[in-house]
């Protein structure tokens, strides 16, 4: 039998994707399953961006494009960051990648070398630590609290930086939390890793679903950071695989120099349908549908805490509410479990976002019509009783 790689063992398992799996066989029996589950947006890519695909691919527009992308994409990128997210961009420091899990790879392999430490939040978005894995690092998980609104602090940093550790990856908003890093704490905690040298790796997929106050991207903090960010969430299109990242400008080269030989591009025709959804018409539905998701939490949050689980700290952004189940259950795998069995609902449990909180929490993704999610509790008031 043929050995496999030592690093195919330490693979963190994405439990969110078995429970997509497992819903998935229920639907295909027959049984009618409400998904709280996989983050993905019950919304679809916008007309224009489809109308656009479609006529580049009438048009043989289907080559490859330079391996950072097209330039009337990074240009409109760049632009979409000064008008909407508060931080000016050259489009020479956007390169266009293969999904934000691209943007990831390539950032990993561009600043970690074997034996690094990059320091992570518990809880965090699982695949993050295989990434840093893939190029050979190791992650530190460090547990938050509600204080915090799970959220590393600066505090965090002095505290657990150590002689290997490299640098830090954080969202705001995040995954599982829905939770934003307020603005001076996110400056302090900038402030500590740039003064040991390290790198801040900053996941803003959800920043544009950030629903309370405005919208303002971290570089317009600090410029000397690493911006991950995906066309999946806000613009709806995750099958699409398109994502970007920002990088410092001494980064571009070497990165794309990577890029070129990892992936060549990213999908040609994705990127030329990714070109319309900044038109004016395309971005005010994006706002629209920014909107219906705010009016999901709004009713989830206190929905859910009428069902005796907990919401310590209200989602901010994203399309997640981290929810405490001590009340019912001391174990929020079996408890998942069981509301998949017994009341056809699918919800993860927070083992899949890191140790500390797992036990007792669960996340629970708003990703379908406000209709659906009555129905999802009412059926899980029915099962609890």
């Amino acid at each position: 039998m043929t050995v496999l790689a030592a690093r195919t063992a330490d693979t963190v398992t994405f439990h969110a994707v078995e429970l997509f799996k497992q819903a998935t066989a229920l639907q295909r029996s027959g049984i009618d399953i409400i998904s709280l589950g996989v983050g993905e947006p019950d919304f679809t890519a916008a007309p224009q961006v489809i109308q656009a695909m479609q006529l580049a691919a009438q048009s043989g527009k289907s080559g490859y494009s330079p391996p950072a992308g097209l330039p009337e994409l990074r240009e409109a990128i760049a632009g979409f960051y000064t008008k909407q997210l508060g931080a000016k961009v050259d489009p020479s420091r956007v390169i266009v990648t293969s999904g934000a899990s691209g943007a990831l790879l390539l950032a990993a392999m561009a600043l970690v070398n074997p034996g690094d430490e990059v320091l992570m939040p518990d809880p965090c978005y699982p695949p993050n630590r295989n990434f840093v894995g893939a190029a050979g690092g190791t992650t530190k998980l460090i547990p938050t609290t509600i204080a915090n609104r799970f959220q590393l602090s600066d505090t965090d940093i002095e505290q657990h930086w150590g002689p290997a550790t490299r640098g830090v990856l954080i969202a705001s908003p995040s995954n599982p939390t829905g939770t934003s890093i307020p603005r001076d704490a996110l400056t302090r905690l900038i402030q500590q890793v740039h003064a040991r040298n390290g790198f801040v790796m900053m996941d803003e997929i959800y920043l544009s679903l950030s629903y309370d106050g405005a919208r303002q991207s971290a570089l317009a903090i600090d410029d000397n950071l690493i911006i991950l960010n995906s066309f999946s969430k806000y613009f709806n299109m995750t099958g699409w695989r398109l994502g970007w990242m920002i990088v410092p400008t001494h980064m571009v080269e070497p990165i794309e120099k990577m890029a070129a030989s990892l992936a060549i591009c990213a999908p040609t025709l994705a990127q030329h349908g990714a070109i319309a959804c900044f038109d004016p018409e395309a971005l005010a539905l994006f706002e629209q549908r920014r909107e219906a998701f705010r009016q999901r939490r709004d009713y989830l949050v206190p929905a859910l805490k009428a069902l005796n689980i907990d919401v310590p700290v209200t989602p901010d952004g994203a399309f997640y509410i981290y929810g405490d189940i001590s009340a019912h259950s001391s174990d929020s795998s079996a408890f998942s479990a069981a509301l998949l069995k017994g009341a056809r609902v699918a919800a993860v449990a927070g083992l899949d976002f890191g140790p500390a909180h797992a036990a007792h929490t669960m996340r629970f993704a708003y990703t379908t019509g406000l209709d659906r999610l009555q129905e999802a509790i009412h059926r899980m008031k029915a099962f609890l009783g």
